[in-house]
């Protein structure tokens, strides 16, 4: 197999976990809100938007470090989740409708207040890992590699947290069972914040990575907001098992195809792929099957 050959597959594999990894984490958030709040959260994508933008204000305009900035994104959007909740989601609840304005709304606002405040319409946060590891005749970006731990770490730990804290099993029971939960004393309003600020933290720590891995527009999050509708059709909406593995599918998908096919033949040729597999499994890979 010749030298190029090797190098192309190495980057691609490392590019794919990289992808599949980010996309995990804010179609789990996606997930966590859907699952407890029965809300589809249109405005995830622009979440995440922000919080790329956050922290590159931090770290270009302010000039702090990348990870100090990062964390500072991270913190200020999971407290903007809280504000979602109460005022947002709350007075809504069990109003599909009124819920998609209100998102709606809210991604016309934050896109446009973006997009006027900067002076430039691409923009990169600089590196937060500079170096390259070499092994062998191949090299790769240590960035790279430290995103795909930061991801698979914040994964593990989310999965902990709700299978293992007494908080993620409230957030389990009121998933399962709204008014059981109620019945047994779970403070709902206070599980479903929780969950809105753990969704948008996620999110933002996708944003803040991605910034710095690709780069960073006002509209980043309608394209992030295709992946993660992909990753919750394909995988089984509410299914966190689907969205693990569907999410790998995809952004192993967004991490090969664009070796041969063009950004518009990629996506065309995924949504394919996705058509194909719902063929045969219409309630997703993981989802449960309705029946009549």
């Amino acid at each position: 197999m010749a030298e190029s050959t090797i190098l192309l597959i190495v980057a691609t594999i490392v590019n794919a976990l990289v992808l599949s990894s980010m996309y995990i984490l804010l179609a789990l958030g996606f997930t966590f809100l859907f699952n407890i709040m029965g809300i589809l959260n249109f405005a995830h994508g622009v979440i995440y938007m922000i919080g790329a933008y956050i922290c590159f204000y931090m770290a270009t305009v302010v000039g702090i470090n990348q990870w100090l900035a990062l964390l500072i994104s991270v913190a200020v959007v999971g407290l903007f989740g809280i504000f979602m909740e109460r005022f947002i989601f709350r007075p809504f609840f069990g109003n599909i409708n009124s819920i998609i304005v209100v998102c709606i709304g809210l991604i016309t606002v934050l896109v446009n207040a973006v997009a006027i405040s900067q002076p430039y319409n691409v923009q990169v946060t600089p590196a937060f890992v500079q170096g390259i590891l070499k092994v062998g005749i191949v090299s790769l970006s240590w960035q790279r590699i430290v995103f795909f731990l930061i991801g698979v770490s914040l994964l593990i730990l989310v999965l902990l947290f709700i299978n293992k804290t007494k908080q993620g099993l409230q957030m389990r029971a009121v998933a399962q069972d709204l008014e059981g939960a109620i019945l047994q004393g779970i403070n709902v309003h206070f599980v479903s914040a929780l969950a809105c600020v753990i969704a948008c933290a996620l999110a933002a720590t996708a944003g803040s990575l991605m910034g710095s891995y690709l780069s960073l527009t006002p509209y980043m999050g309608n394209d992030i907001m295709i992946k993660v509708l992909e990753i919750l059709v394909l995988g089984g909406i509410g299914s966190i098992n689907g969205v693990l593995f569907a999410g790998l599918i995809v952004g192993t998908l967004d991490a090969v195809l664009p070796i041969w096919l063009s950004g518009t033949a990629t996506q065309a040729i995924m949504m394919l792929i996705i058509i194909v597999i719902l063929l045969f499994k219409p309630q997703g890979l993981f989802g449960k099957e309705v029946r009549a």
